[in-house]
């Protein structure tokens, strides 16, 4: 089984991917990870994108949606919702309708942010941006609020409560893809 991270920062140091590192460290045997780093490469949708040409860096993340058997997403929040690049990805993703990357993928969001809030907001709107396109959502959150102080040196989120709720996120991840982790 592979589980498919995608953080909606492009920053190489953001919180979000540092999120992703450590649900990495929380899979049971045989689950397989893996850290999707094209975001910034996709360019801004074009519904004539859609006539058979599509960009190399769009067929690349459908294909590694496709390779996957479920996929977490960290988002930071920008402006009370989704960062720009990953909403954007998510559009090229959805295509083609229905029959698109992520119909039926089961899908976990978790988010980081600096404010108080953990990306609440974001978490949210992105969780209805899958399941519009067809995502099968795991309906759990992880709001990480004051993300500069959350993380320890050793890769672990600094709030044991915190940290046990990722790892239950993780849990019905795996869970919700109905794949066995020894697979």
């Amino acid at each position: 089984m592979k589980i498919l991270g995608i953080s909606g920062s492009l920053r190489e140091g953001s919180h979000n991917r540092r999120l992703l590192e450590v649900a990495a460290t929380e899979l049971p045997d045989g689950v397989g990870f893996e850290l999707y780093t094209g975001l910034g490469d996709i360019p801004a949708y074009r519904e004539e994108g859609e006539d058979g040409s599509t960009p190399e860096s769009v067929a690349a993340l459908r294909g590694a949606l496709h390779a996957a058997d479920a996929v977490l997403l960290a988002t930071p929040e920008y402006n009370g919702s989704i960062p720009g690049q990953l909403k954007n990805a998510l559009d090229w993703a959805s295509r083609p309708f229905p029959d698109n990357a992520l119909r039926n993928k089961p899908v976990a969001v978790i988010g980081a942010s600096t404010g108080l809030f953990g990306a609440v907001w974001a978490q949210a709107e992105l969780r209805k941006v899958l399941a519009t396109i067809g995502a099968k959502v795991v309906d759990a959150e992880l709001p990480v609020g004051q993300a500069d102080d959350a993380f320890t040196d050793e890769g672990r989120l600094a709030d044991p409560d915190l940290h046990a709720a990722l790892a239950d996120v993780v849990r019905q991840l795996v869970q919700a893809s109905g794949v066995s982790a020894a697979a």
